[in-house]
């Protein structure tokens, strides 16, 4: 086995690893298996693609985080409000994301970014591997970003609804809030991951994002 391919395997470990950070949200935080996760990293890509094609990478993957958290927030509230089971709020919001995402796309069904720019352009100096050492970074940042949120207040109380929804309500924290909260802030990450692993692959594919609730929950329980 050529060292390019265990480097290719590796960078790809380290997209679903910040993928599989949103999942660890939503599952053994809030103890909600979100469905949601399969569509939202679809959208990711098609958001990242989208901006990559009118020429804005970073963008994309700001819009990638965004558009995730959105489709976290309708689940949410499909939960909440709309007193749906998670498992089928989850299903909903997957399924109507098939036809949000393929509007994202312009009713295309893939779409290719070889040759354009990406967040992996600016870094072709640092050497062959410069995709491996960005997405390192990303993912770095990110684990010590989420490591500090859980230990605020608002982060406590996100964990604390998860564990005991009884006493949070008790306690006068609005549970229904940080459910959305979190919902929101897993699929957000989760199409952040998408976004990136767009720009990796050099495309985006409307069915691209099937199976990634099995990838993330499997990196948890290893």
């Amino acid at each position: 086995m050529s060292l390019d391919v265990i480097m290719d395997a590796i960078m790809l470990g380290m997209i679903f690893a910040i993928m599989s950070f949103g999942v660890f949200i939503s599952f053994r935080i809030l103890n909600i298996p979100d469905l949601t996760i399969d569509g939202s990293f679809t959208t990711g890509c098609a958001a990242s693609v989208i901006c990559c094609v009118a020429g804005h990478p970073y963008l994309g993957i700001l819009m990638a985080f965004i558009v995730g958290g959105v489709a976290g927030i309708v689940t949410g509230l499909l939960q909440t409000k709309g007193k749906i089971q998670p498992l089928l709020a989850g299903i909903l919001t997957m399924t109507a994301l098939y036809s949000v995402n393929l509007k994202i796309m312009a009713g295309k069904p893939n779409i290719s970014t070889f040759g354009l720019t990406t967040i992996f352009t600016a870094f072709e100096g640092l050497g062959r591997y410069h995709k491996a050492v960005l997405i390192g970074l990303i993912l770095v940042l990110l684990a010590v970003v989420l490591y500090a949120f859980l230990k605020t207040q608002l982060g406590m109380s996100l964990r604390a609804t998860g564990d005991n929804e009884a006493m949070v309500r008790a306690s006068s924290i609005n549970s229904d809030m940080m459910k959305i909260m979190g919902l929101s802030l897993a699929n957000a990450i989760v199409a952040l991951g998408g976004g990136i692993f767009a720009q990796y692959q050099n495309f985006a594919d409307v069915s691209g994002g099937i199976g990634m609730m099995v990838v993330g929950l499997a990196s948890i329980i290893v």
